[in-house]
């Protein structure tokens, strides 16, 4: 098995465990048992955990990132800020739906890995800027960024999908500021 199919594998079995489970309940070994690469290889590959655990993070970004910016796009013009919640609301209805992974990790790990925080902050910034470039008016843009928060962490916290949208009524409440 090649390094980039040994990666791949890796980060799928990773993004599985530690999503379900968390970062700390889930042991390299089991990582490595799940994938079926070698112990040698994924050590070649991720030296430590932290390392792995960032790149499933990073690789999580974008797919979440590409993920909702590919559904609003879709969407007219004027549709885009409430189908980031109808977006939110298909996220928050599957099955193993546990929150957000970022908030999960930095939880977990933050205090201790401050690489981990630095990819939560750097991809709850990459959030904001997505969202704020929906809207004409920042500060409709920030109260967007509250309502997606809150909601991601409502529906963790609750295990109710509802909160997508409640949060989608709350945002179309806040008038046009429609780019």
């Amino acid at each position: 098995m090649d390094r980039d199919e040994a990666v791949t594998r890796l980060l799928d079995a990773a993004e599985v465990l530690f999503y379900e489970r968390g970062v700390q309940a889930v042991g390299m070994d089991e990582v490595r048992a799940v994938s079926g690469v070698s112990l040698k290889r994924l050590y070649q590959c991720f030296p430590g955990k932290e390392d792995l655990v960032v790149a499933y993070l990073r690789r999580r970004d974008r797919r979440w990132l590409e993920s909702l910016a590919d559904f609003v796009a879709a969407r007219e013009s004027h549709e885009r800020v409430t189908a980031v919640f109808d977006w939110l609301d298909d996220w928050f209805r599957q099955p193993g739906f546990r929150g957000c992974a970022f908030i999960n990790s930095v939880g977990e790990l933050g205090a201790t890995s401050p690489e981990v925080l630095a990819v939560a902050r750097e991809h709850k910034a990459a959030v904001r800027r997505y969202l704020l470039g929906l809207v004409s008016d920042r500060q409709a843009g920030e109260a967007l960024n509250l309502l997606v928060e809150g909601a991601i962490v409502t529906a963790a916290v609750s295990g109710d999908p509802a909160a997508a949208r409640h949060a989608r009524r709350a945002a179309a409440a806040l008038g046009s500021g429609g780019a």
